[in-house]
């Protein structure tokens, strides 16, 4: 549990500043699509595809999913992100998975390779 909240935080944190920067979006509205995120890219990434995979694949299949979540998250609820910026955004979450992988979810992938 305390890795899905270090992610949350790190997450949050990340989507919220920059959803407020980039397309002046409320607190809460940031906040909701931050947790959105984490949710998926946490169990589908770090629960199914970390566990079989590597840490590679587990941080390029976050990335696409972070895209996809803001993409659709900015098109359904008429923001004005464009594709730079959502693109800069799965950019340092990106960044932010890998390091998350490699340090904090370390356990994870060495019970899963051996």
């Amino acid at each position: 549990m305390i890795k899905f909240v270090l992610k949350w935080l790190i997450n949050g944190v990340i989507v919220v500043a920059m959803l407020m920067f980039y397309a002046d979006v409320s607190f809460i509205n940031a906040a909701i699509t931050g947790t959105v995120l984490t949710l998926i890219t946490y169990y589908v990434g770090d629960q199914l595809i970390l566990r079989s995979t590597n840490n590679s694949v587990a941080t390029i299949s976050d990335a696409v999913m972070s895209f996809l979540i803001l993409w659709l998250s900015a098109k359904e609820m008429g923001w004005t992100l464009n594709i730079g910026e959502i693109l800069i955004m799965t950019a340092i979450l990106c960044i932010a998975e890998w390091f998350l992988h490699r340090h904090v979810f370390k356990a994870d992938l060495a019970m899963s390779t051996a």
